[in-house]
């Protein structure tokens, strides 16, 4: 994917993901103006959003920083060809968030917003997503629901071993391999 310069994309928006809603900050390129908007997380509300936002700009780029690199925001978002999504990352947003914030007040229209200014004032240091194959996807997943699995079944077996340690520790005499419980 080739780098795209600063005057090149219409509008840039900071999306702040949420499980019920997202919040939004637009700011048209070469305006000062910020737009706020929030959109419920349904794939009918986010494909509307966009398909508006790209006949808003004819189809020409829109620059989106999320404090996400997958997710179902991103994976709605990566099937338009004319938006192009920045990882925000969440340490950097939040330490970027305290120098503006002592209190460490936050909110989603804030951090919405933070991430807009992050994408204007930083988009050099941020790299736009690349998606991987269809394939690299689901062996992302798959490793992912195995390291789930190979955690659970360490929990499980500590939590069998604490509880034979109480009441029948010669059980653990008896089977030292403790993999041999589950």
């Amino acid at each position: 994917m080739k780098r795209l310069m600063t005057n090149e994309f219409a509008a840039f928006i900071g999306l702040d993901w949420a499980d019920a809603k997202h919040d939004i900050c637009l700011q048209v390129a070469g305006s000062d103006k910020r737009e706020f908007q929030v959109l419920a997380h349904r794939p009918e509300v986010i494909d509307a959003w966009a398909t508006a936002l790209l006949q808003r700009f004819q189809g020409q780029p829109i620059a989106i920083a999320l404090e996400l690199n997958k997710g179902p925001i991103v994976e709605a978002l990566r099937k338009y060809d004319g938006m192009v999504l920045f990882h925000i990352n969440p340490m950097m947003l939040a330490k970027y968030r305290e120098a503006f914030s002592p209190s460490r007040a936050k909110d989603d229209p804030t951090d919405a917003e933070l991430q807009l200014e992050l994408l204007l004032r930083h988009r050099d240091k941020l790299k736009p997503l690349v998606p991987q194959s269809p394939e690299m996807r689901a062996l992302a997943q798959l490793v992912e629901h195995r390291r789930r699995l190979v955690a659970d079944c360490v929990r499980i077996t500590n939590r069998l071993t604490s509880t034979l340690k109480h009441y029948f520790p010669h059980v653990l005499q008896w089977f030292p391999n403790n993999s041999t419980f589950v």
